[in-house]
């Protein structure tokens, strides 16, 4: 097969991976992809920059253009705006949601009224579309609790960026008014209480009926240690987080199953890969914080490198709804991904665009770990900062000590032109604690 994959960043760099694992791929397109994918690959790996995930039109020009025999539509904007719906009606097999199906995703006000109809465990929240309603609201609450840990959410898709943390009333009015800040995507928005507790991501591939799991992972959306600072579209994430083990079961079957259920009973059939963000409460109740309609970007480059199984074999039986006859196995390995970010973001960092980057080639020496490319521009020996997120180092290692250790290892050996390098030091540290904690036997 020719295989065509939608996207830009790490996450679908390590999707081409793993495809060209798979003896039914020949060669791989990525649109637009970024330069940095295209270096060191064992079979043709080509990148199209000629298009927008924005524009389902573009995609479908670049699909006629180059004939692919699957098309992997694996960005959330791209899924929101019809892609996929689009790319099917003109004869392509795609793989990924339609637009209906997606909207767990992309509205999630509808996405919290669905768990509230299947009875699927979720956050108590209101939703509003008027500011000075809203204010009254958050008023009231904080009546009661001054303190009491609030998120106010865009219900549209903001890169991952829109859920803001209020813990005083006054925080909560300004995250009010930053909705305005999203467009279209913060008109509508929601007042959610604030759980405290463990979170984790956990993923599932679907034809719309049966569903096949993927290792928990749990990801770090803040940019700096001890989850401080602001919303980024991820700074990091390990795969399996041990806080999940003896619970796979419920939330496999509780919450991800049966989210595929309800999503076939309401006429709108999922198949692709689902995700579910959890949460285990201080009083261990497992809750959904959200649903997205692909992979997560980080958790990708953490949970699929682990998956033994034909990728490519696995997708075909998707879209075949014979994914009963597949069953998914993986190494035994952990997984610890640390993503390099340039200084300034999730701001502005438009001064930093351009500046030069060094080490990546070091970096890969390092035993067991791998480096997947995102905001990076030019040749393999001359790359410079063209985003936000430029790379995912990751580490594997028998346990989540070496993992660490090599992903560190890697990710130390690479900076930005005037030390514009900036990442996390505490990816998988509580994970670690908690194995160095648990009984060996």
């Amino acid at each position: 097969m020719r295989v065509m994959i939608i996207g830009s960043g790490a996450r679908e760099h390590v999707i081409s991976k793993a495809y060209e694992k798979s003896p039914l791929v020949e060669e791989i397109l990525v649109t637009p992809g970024n330069d940095f994918m295209i270096y060191n690959r064992d079979k043709p790996v080509a990148i199209d920059k000629n298009c927008s995930l924005n524009d389902p039109d573009s995609l479908l020009y670049l699909a006629i253009k180059y004939s692919p025999d699957l098309i992997d539509v694996a960005q959330d904007d791209a899924i929101a705006n019809g892609a996929v719906n689009l790319l099917q009606q003109n004869g392509f097999d795609v793989f990924g949601p339609t637009q209906a199906a997606s909207r767990i995703e992309w509205d999630k006000a509808w996405s919290r009224e669905f768990m509230r109809r299947h009875g699927i465990p979720s956050p108590a929240y209101e939703i509003f579309n008027n500011r000075w309603q809203a204010s009254d609201y958050v008023e009231e609450l904080y009546r009661t609790d001054k303190s009491k840990p609030l998120y106010i959410k865009a219900s549209g898709l903001c890169g991952g960026k829109g859920a803001l943390l209020a813990t005083s009333f006054k925080s909560a009015l300004r995250a009010i008014r930053e909705m305005s800040d999203f467009g279209k995507a913060g008109e509508t928005f929601l007042i959610e209480e604030g759980l405290i507790g463990e979170e984790f991501s956990y993923f599932a591939v679907t034809d719309g009926t049966t569903c096949r799991f993927f290792p928990s992972s749990r990801d770090y959306k803040r940019l700096f240690i001890n989850d401080s600072g602001p919303q980024t579209g991820g700074m990091g994430a390990i795969s399996p987080t041990l806080i999940t083990k003896g619970l796979e079961e419920y939330i496999e079957q509780e919450l991800l199953q049966k989210t595929v259920d309800g999503l076939r009973q309401e006429g709108t059939p999922f198949g692709g890969i689902l995700y579910l963000g959890g949460i285990i409460t201080r009083d261990q109740k497992i809750k959904v914080i959200e649903y997205n309609a692909r992979w997560g970007d980080p958790e990708c480059q953490a949970v699929l490198p682990g998956l033994k199984t034909d990728y490519g074999e696995v997708v075909l039986a998707s879209l075949e709804g014979r994914l009963d006859e597949i069953d998914l196995s993986f190494n035994d390995k952990v997984r610890v991904c640390v993503v390099g970010a340039v200084k300034g973001y999730p701001d502005d960092y438009s001064d930093n665009i351009g500046k030069k980057i060094f080490g990546i080639n070091n970096a890969r020496r390092v035993k067991g770990a791998q480096i997947f490319g995102a905001g990076m521009d030019g040749s393999f020996d001359s790359l410079t900062v063209n985003g936000g997120r430029l790379f995912s180092v990751v580490g594997e290692g028998e346990d989540i000590v070496h993992a660490r250790k090599r992903a560190y290892e890697a990710i130390t050996k690479i900076d930005v032109e005037k030390g514009n390098l900036q990442y996390r030091m505490d990816i998988g540290q509580k994970d670690q604690l908690l194995y160095l904690r648990t009984p060996k036997f």
